[in-house]
C-alpha cells in the first residue's frame, strides 16, 4: 500500500504515531508535547552540519521560520515538522519528545556461584555494574586474588570479612568498603551465618578507601 501524494509512506522516517497525538490534542497538551522542539531541531541541524540555507533549500521551509523555530519563537506545526522529520530522517515520535519511555524495572535471573547469589541490579553491559549479593557458604580460609576495577560493597544483613592487602576487616551491617581491585582482596562469610550486601563495581580501578573495623592484624 502506497501513501498519497505528500503523506509518510510505511517507511517514512515522519509517518508515526506523534502525527495523531498532535493532531488530537487541545491547545494545552501540544504545547506540552512540543515543549523543547526547538533545542532538538537546532541539536540535529548542528550534528549534521547543516545551515539553515541547506535545510531551507531540503524542506521549502524560509530560513527565517527556521531560525524562529529553533529559537522557540515560531509555534511547530505539523505542516512543519513533517518536512524537517524527513529531512533530519527521525522518527515525528523522536522529534517532538512523545516516545515512550521504557519500562525502568530490571528484571534478571540472580546469578549462582560458590555459594554467592548475585542478582543484578543494572542491565547494561560496560560501565558501573550493581547487584545485590547473599553469600551463603563457602571456605572461610581467605584466598586473594587481583584484576583490574574498582568495587564498592555496603552491608545489609551480617557480618562480611574483608581481606584487602594488609587489612584484615570486618564490615557489620550500614558499614561500606570501596577499594581498587588490583589491590590483593578476598571477602567471604566471617562465620557460618550469610550476609547479604549490595556491590557497585567499575572497570577502572584508581584508589582504596577503607570504612570497617579492623578484624586482626594478619601475621602471615
Amino acid at each position: 500500500m502506497s501513501a498519497g501524494p505528500g503523506g509518510p509512506g510505511p517507511g517514512d522516517p515522519a509517518g508515526s504515531e506523534a502525527a495523531e497525538a498532535l493532531a488530537g490534542a487541545g491547545d494545552e497538551a501540544s504545547e506540552q508535547i512540543l515543549a523543547g522542539v526547538g533545542e532538538r531541531l537546532r541539536g540535529l541541524r548542528k550534528e549534521r552540519g547543516m545551515t539553515l540555507a541547506a535545510l531551507s533549500a531540503g524542506t521549502g521551509i524560509s530560513v527565517s521560520t527556521l531560525s524562529r523555530l529553533e529559537a522557540g519563537r515560531r509555534r511547530p506545526t505539523l505542516e512543519l515538522l513533517l518536512p524537517l522529520a524527513r529531512a533530519h530522517r527521525v522518527a515525528l515520535d523522536e522529534l517532538v519528545g512523545t516516545r515512550p519511555v521504557a519500562d525502568p524495572r530490571v528484571r534478571a535471573e540472580p546469578i549462582v556461584r560458590h555459594h554467592r547469589r548475585m542478582y543484578p541490579l543494572s542491565r547494561h553491559p560496560g560501565g558501573v555494574q550493581a547487584y545485590r549479593m547473599v553469600i551463603e557458604g563457602g571456605s572461610l580460609d581467605p584466598e586473594t586474588r587481583t584484576h583490574e576495577g574498582y568495587e564498592w560493597m555496603y552491608v545489609l544483613h551480617g557480618r562480611l570479612r574483608l581481606v584487602l592487602g594488609e587489612h584484615d576487616l570486618v564490615l557489620e551491617p550500614g558499614e561500606a568498603a570501596e577499594f581498587d581491585t588490583r589491590v590483593p582482596h578476598w571477602f567471604g562469610l566471617l562465620d557460618e551465618k550469610p550476609v547479604e550486601l549490595l556491590v557497585l563495581f567499575g572497570p577502572q580501578g584508581e584508589r582504596m578507601h577503607v570504612r570497617a573495623r579492623p578484624k586482626r592484624k594478619r601475621t602471615d
